[in-house]
């Protein structure tokens, strides 16, 4: 009840805040970071966590089809707005990262952007990723994670509560980098930085590939 009452308030307020929250970060570089992830993405395209759909327009013309996967009603509700004029063809499906809807070996590409903070259950969310790539296809993320440096580091612990409610189920401290490394997904590029215009708990940034054998 508790959990249901607060999507209903501050989770609905949070999705229709949100494209306005991240509008200093996109114009500070933010968007072009996004269009550099997904710039590998190639036929058909999953994007897990696809949010209110601020990278429904960065996708590459190698993608064939698009389907878009946002377990939250309120943030699908904005994502099926903003796709209904895209001339690729695509989809919205309302699943969460751990139980994707799609068969095994679905997609060529997965990409997901700052998104594995968010999940519950980052090792199943992995997982399900792994399953529903083709032997070969690309995963490819964008994430904010848990800083090097030890003192920021020390600082996303203390105030990891307070941002976990501010943000929606939002992991500031989470080791994203460490749970894709143990995922059953082949890392082949990652790189390290931050992300431009955001909190200091947020900023530091993993970006990469992986591959599903």
């Amino acid at each position: 009840m508790a959990h249901s009452l607060y999507d209903a308030t501050w989770g609905r307020a949070f999705a229709l805040g949100y494209d306005f929250f991240f509008a200093r970060a996109e114009r500070g570089g933010l968007r072009e970071l996004r269009r550099g992830a997904l710039a590998e993405a190639a036929g058909r395209t999953l994007e897990v966590g696809a949010g209110t759909g601020l990278n429904h327009d960065l996708y590459p013309p190698a993608v064939t089809e698009l389907v878009l996967s946002e377990p939250f009603g309120p943030m699908a509700a904005q994502l099926r707005k903003k796709t209904a004029k895209l001339d690729l063809p695509v989809e919205v499906v309302e699943a969460p990262a751990e139980a994707l809807s799609f068969p095994d070996a679905s997609f060529d590409t997965v990409a997901v952007t700052l998104v594995l903070c968010t999940v519950p259950d980052p090792d199943a969310a992995l997982h399900e990723i792994a399953r529903v790539l083709k032997p070969g296809g690309r995963f490819l993320f964008l994430e904010h994670v848990r800083a090097e440096d030890p003192a920021l580091a020390r600082w996303q612990d203390r105030l990891h509560g307070p941002w976990l409610a501010f943000g929606h189920g939002c992991h500031c401290n989470r080791d994203t980098g460490g749970a894709i490394e143990r995922s059953p997904l082949h890392v082949e590029r990652s790189e390290r930085g931050s992300i431009p215009k955001m909190p200091p708990l947020v900023k530091p940034m993993l970006r990469g590939s992986a591959v599903h054998f």
